[in-house]
């Protein structure tokens, strides 16, 4: 079966507490009709200037209505570039290293893709209910982005 892209279409957007699968969003936005993939992954880092000493993790609490307000700014965007996109972000404990957020954005041409990309991380961080504690080797922590 051959996997006709939409454009302007969402092909999942998902708040979750387990692994993000970056392949799988890949794989969500491909198409014959596609010509660029953009993704965005955002990892923990071990560093913040807020922390007082080395991040060790972050945990992210989500509100219950975070996944349908991911799936309208997704559509939002989707609708506005032409873009087909797959979307995630992780809540729950997260250690350095692990992924917290995967955008994914596929069009004809790469000017949409790399711009749906970029639009939707950006409200992601402004307009979806979703907060982070980070704490560091110190054993501090601390809200971030409040």
């Amino acid at each position: 079966m051959t996997k006709e892209p939409v454009p302007g279409r969402v092909a999942h957007a998902r708040v979750i507490d387990a692994p993000l699968d970056v392949a799988a969003h890949l794989a969500a936005v491909e198409g014959p009709a596609v010509g660029a993939t953009d993704v965005f992954v955002g990892t923990i880092r071990d560093h913040d200037p807020e922390a007082t000493g080395t991040v060790v993790g972050l945990e992210y609490e989500a509100h219950p209505d975070a996944e349908g307000m991911l799936a309208a700014l997704a559509g939002r965007i989707a609708l506005s570039t032409g873009t087909t996109i797959a979307v995630s972000h992780r809540f729950g404990t997260l250690a350095v290293g692990d992924v917290a957020v995967v955008v994914a954005s596929s069009a004809p041409h790469r000017r949409e893709a790399l711009e749906s990309t970029r639009a939707l991380i950006e409200l992601i961080k402004t307009e979806v209910p979703i907060w982070k504690r980070q704490t560091d080797d110190t054993g501090s922590s601390a809200w971030v982005g409040l």
